[in-house]
Order: C-alpha cells, then structure tokens, then sequence
C-alpha cells in the first residue's frame, strides 16, 4: 500500500504549481488536507489534495488541472501526516511547486485577486470584502468542497453556482506579472534560478524559467518574496508567453506555456526536451497517424508560428471552425503564422490552440489522479 500511495502523491505532484499561467484555482494545503468529512479517515491526509483536484477537474471538464497551494510551514512538521507525506510537502517547498509561508494570512485571496483565479475553501471571508470586492460581487470565485457521491463536490459560499469561476487579474496582478523579480535570499524557489536551498536541493526538479514566477506579495505597495519577507529586485520585464491548449475528443487534456526562446513540440512521444506527448490520450487509429513529433510551435515577437514536422501532415481551423470546407491543409515543413482563434488539427479531433480560445465540450470524466490510491486508505463516506 506504501508504494501505492507514493504513486498517488507522484501524481498529485504533477498538479501543483506556482506558474501564473497554468495554475487554475488556489487553495490553503493545511486546510485542505483536514476535510476529514470527505473520505472519513485519519485527522490529515495528503490524499485529500487529489480528491479536491479531481472534483475541480470534473468541473471545469479539464484534464491535468494545476492548483496553486499556499503552505502554512508547520505543516512541513505537522504530526497529523506521514512522515512520507510530510517529506513529499518539503520536496515541492524546495522545488517551488508551493508557497510556504511563516504566516499565510490572506496570502490565498491575494493570489487570486492578482491572477484572477478561484478559490477553493470553506472559510467566510466576510472581513475582508472591502480589500477584495470580488468575494461579494462574483460570489462563485469562492468555492467550498463538500461531500459529493462520487467524490468531492463544490458549492458557492453564497449565491452564485457551483463551478468555480475566474477573474480577470487584477491591475495590480498586471503590472507584477509584466516584470521578472529576484530575491536576495540564496536559493529561493519561487524568485531565484529555480531549485530551493533545502534538504531536496540537489534533487530540484523545477528549473523556474521567468515567465514562471509567481506573483509577488505586496507589503506596503512594495514587492516582496513571500515566504523570506525580503524586498524582491526588479530584474527586467518578464518574457512574452502565450498558453496553448490541447484538446482531445472534446476535453482539454493539457495546457503548456510557449516562451520565446522555448519551441515546444507536439507529438505521439517527442524526444525534444520539453516536448508534449499525447500517445497515452490516442486510440490505436489515432496513434497511427499522429508522428512521435508532429507539430512545433515557436513564439516570434509575439506571434505563434506552427511548423508541421511530421509525416502525414495536419490542418489549420481558422476561427476554431469546424466545417471541413474552411480546413487549411498544413503540409508536412510548412509553416504558418497561428491566428488568435485559430486552432491547429493534428487528426480530427485532436486540436492545439490558444487556451482562452478552446473551449472543452467533454462528456466524460477527466483522469483521476486518485486512480492508484488503494481502497483502504480512502473511504468515501455514503449519502
């Protein structure tokens, strides 16, 4: 069962992040894993994360949803988990994936008020409505995860529905995220070179490129690292990125950030590094036609350039159209400047294309994260 749930929480790994572009909700870690009503087990668990992930990835009909999780640090000693899952919280402390702060306050609210994302927690924030008006004016931006029968499910906090709801970013939120910011703390995580100064430094898997930085916090109007409380450096302005999406059969399957001076390539299994593979997502048909690296997408002064690098070729739906007479034929070496609702078409219905501008239209049910969790250790409560 060990190996089980270590395979469980390697999966929870891959969707937590600090990466503004990609993080799709924001939660409080030390209160999530206490929703000791959601599976009746033991007083904290790790696992709780995956369920909460899983209810968000059922309502946005999105596969592979990131959350942002802000970290209280007693709870990388906290005695209520597993000496495991307690070491698996320092590794993404130390890799950036999370923010560990002395004192989260209301860290959460302001992440989602300058990234403009939902926030996922059963807390009333009633006092701090006038700092955020958000939380009375778009009431489904706050969501609370109850027990649902067949997993977590949400619901406002008052008014409002039950699918969590973004924001647009905050002015504010705007201005931070334009610029690259450096902490004068050696080895910081979230605002250094990537890799944290902790006992997992040597084993750092994130190597934070700028357009990755999390937002800064905000004490007295000055930037500041968030969890050394140093004043952040201004080091530039942030490199242009644009968010593609992939989407298979109607679901979004993923989302990547394509930077200037990082192509990424596509494909049933691409050995560039950085490459996206959608060999486990494909039928047999599907695989067949779609090349181990089929497409390549590069950002050229702010335009998204796609070279089909495959062999049997792709299509360009101009203005997301679907009709097959507007199809344009992208021959294998061509290349062409990717219009803003333009989607790329490897095979029909596989589709890349700007994430603002695919919408996901799935009538199934996302990957679990929780697909390898064994039965003992989760115990849905019955209605």
């Amino acid at each position: 069962m060990r190996f089980e749930i270590s395979k469980v929480l390697d999966a929870i790994e891959g969707r937590v992040c600090t990466d503004p572009s990609l993080a799709r909700a924001v939660l409080d870690l030390a209160e999530v894993i206490r929703y000791q009503d959601l599976d009746g087990g033991r007083p904290a668990s790790l696992l709780r994360l995956g369920m909460v992930i899983d209810a968000l990835s059922r309502e946005l009909a999105e596969d592979s949803v990131p959350v942002y999780a802000i970290v209280h640090r007693a709870l990388l000693s906290d005695a209520d988990l597993t000496s495991n899952e307690r070491m698996v919280v320092r590794r993404w402390a130390d890799d950036g994936l999370v923010e560990v702060l002395d004192n989260p306050g209301d860290r959460m609210l302001e992440v989602a008020d300058l990234l403009g994302l939902p926030v996922v927690s059963r807390v009333r924030f009633d006092g701090l409505c006038g700092r955020f008006p958000w939380l009375v004016e778009q009431p489904g931006r706050v969501v609370a995860p109850v027990p649902g029968a067949g997993g977590p499910a949400f619901v406002a906090h008052v008014g409002g529905g039950h699918t969590p709801v973004e924001g647009d970013r905050s002015p504010v939120g705007g201005q931070l995220l334009a610029r690259q910011w450096r902490c004068p703390e050696p080895g910081c995580a979230l605002f250094g070179g990537g890799g944290g100064g902790g006992a997992f430094a040597d084993l750092a898997r994130v190597d934070r490129a700028p357009a990755g930085q999390p937002p800064p916090a905000l004490r007295q109007g000055v930037p500041t690292c968030p969890r050394h409380g140093a004043r952040l450096s201004d080091a530039g302005p942030r490199p242009r990125s644009e968010v593609l999406a992939i989407r298979i059969g109607g679901l979004i399957r993923r989302r990547f950030v394509l930077t200037e001076d990082q192509p990424v390539t596509v494909g049933r299994a691409p050995e560039e590094p950085g490459g996206v593979m959608l060999g486990q997502w494909l039928n047999d048909e599907t695989r067949r036609w779609i090349s181990r690296a089929h497409v390549r997408f590069e950002l050229r002064v702010g335009e998204v350039i796609v070279t089909d690098v495959s062999t049997n070729g792709s299509g360009i739906r101009p203005n997301g159209s679907m009709a097959e007479a507007e199809r344009v034929p992208l021959a294998p070496k061509q290349s062409r400047v990717l219009g803003g609702a333009d989607m790329v078409e490897l095979y029909p219905g596989v589709q890349v294309g700007r994430a603002r501008e695919l919408p996901t239209g799935a009538a199934f049910t996302p990957t679990s994260v929780m697909a390898e969790a064994p039965t003992m250790a989760m115990r849905l409560p019955r209605n």
